[in-house]
């Protein structure tokens, strides 16, 4: 995709650079040409919904005829979850090495912050009540409210019941389908022309409204949790695309540097998504796989999250002083894990950060000195959450790939 005769993803590099200039020099008076960023956001907003919907449904309806749809299903789940509790591990390992939080002056921090209001916010939704949440009462309302997950069962669903149909209804089906996506790819296209003047406002507001030095506070731990999120991005996906796909990681981190740069300025998976959906169709992948990976990773796959929250909690507990031991840790880890899934299925979603702290008794009352600057945090997160969704989907597609490469017997009879 290009921007005039300059590659988008150069194109919005140097957007995310000036703006970030402009907001460093001009302050919180930046903010007025924060409205730019929104339209932008609402644009891309305005057509997720349609895009998950119709692409889930495509591709669970390509993936039922093939004779290893459960195992690519079941291998994205692992996956998800595999590289999850990866990405845990490097957000207690850093704290705990470097202990960022150790004598720090707590009521200079949260001076003015604060906030007791924040356990009433910490529930973590049950099983049952990220099942329940996740199964759509009505799917119109679903899709009118945007509830991602609830839409990604219902598609899922229905793909699945489209690629049972007999050939000839199929056919017509996947034709409207197939129809609907192409319109959703042309408005996309569009759109993201305007992409670099959206970015360009919305970092120049995020710097004019928090500033650089609003991070000296909690310098330590913005730094170790930048290196953790560089070793999850490159030598942990980098090695899984080598290893595991035909594609080289070379190929897979240049395909993915306009995503990755885009999902730092919009801190949106879902916004991310046709950009992703281009870097993988670049990278070979089947139109198929991606329209069910890519979706689905957007939803529930929060490796970046999965590093951000134990390394907070962590934080917290030395910054009060307090000593967690094994039992501590590895409720830190499920509850970041499994958190990210229900806090998606279950309408009015709760504060993460709130819930990992609460089930180690750690205090949450400074927690806001976090959310001041969650921004910052969150677009650097969203970056590895769709690299770790593309990676995903191109271990998959190869995974597919193998499974219906005939056999030698096969192409002799053939």
């Amino acid at each position: 995709m290009k921007f005039f005769k300059i590659d988008l993803g150069i194109a919005i590099l140097i957007a995310m650079i000036l703006g970030a200039i402009l907001g460093a020099v001009f302050g919180e008076d930046i903010s007025i040409i924060a409205p730019i960023g929104q339209v932008f956001i609402k644009l891309l907003s305005m057509l997720v919904v349609p895009l998950v919907f119709f692409s889930i449904i495509m591709g669970a309806q390509a993936l039922g005829q093939s004779k290893n749809a459960g195992k690519i299903g079941s291998l994205t789940f692992i996956y998800f979850g595999v590289t999850s509790f990866i990405a845990v591990f490097f957000g207690i390992l850093f704290p705990m090495i470097f202990e960022p939080g150790a004598g720090l002056d707590i009521s200079h921090l949260a001076e003015g912050l604060l906030d007791n209001s924040l356990e009433a916010k910490g529930n973590v939704a049950g099983f049952w009540d990220t099942i329940l949440g996740a199964i759509p009462s009505n799917p119109f309302l679903s899709l009118s409210q945007g509830a991602i997950l609830q839409i990604i069962i219902f598609a899922l669903f229905f793909g699945v019941g489209v690629g049972k149909l007999p050939d000839e209804k199929r056919k017509m089906v996947s034709t409207f389908i197939d129809g609907v996506n192409d319109v959703l790819t042309w408005m996309i296209i569009k759109v993201m022309w305007i992409a670099p003047f959206g970015v360009l406002a919305l970092m120049a507001d995020a710097v004019g409204t928090f500033g650089f030095d609003v991070l000296s506070s909690i310098g330590q731990l913005f730094i170790l949790y930048m290196v953790a999120l560089l070793i999850v991005t490159y030598p942990v996906f980098g090695a899984l695309v080598h290893s595991f796909s035909k594609v080289s990681a070379k190929k897979f981190f240049k395909e993915m540097m306009t995503p990755q740069v885009f999902a730092v300025s919009s801190a949106s998976s879902l916004a991310t998504l046709p950009l992703n959906y281009k870097a993988c169709e670049n990278m070979g992948v089947k139109k198929s796989i991606s329209s069910f990976v890519l979706p689905l990773g957007a939803t529930v796959n929060m490796a970046g999250n999965a590093v951000f929250n134990p390394m907070v909690a962590i934080f917290f507990a030395q910054l009060y002083g307090l000593e967690l031991g094994l039992s501590d840790y590895v409720a830190i880890a499920i509850v970041s894990v499994l958190g990210a899934v229900g806090t998606a299925g279950v309408p009015g979603p709760t504060l993460l950060s709130v819930a990992v702290l609460m089930a180690v008794n750690i205090p949450v009352e400074a927690l806001p000195l976090i959310f001041g600057v969650d921004r910052i945090f969150d677009m650097f997160r969203t970056a590895v959450n769709i690299t770790g969704d593309a990676s995903c989907a191109v271990i998959m597609d190869n995974i597919d790939k193998v499974e219906n490469e005939p056999t030698d017997q096969e192409t002799q009879l053939a």
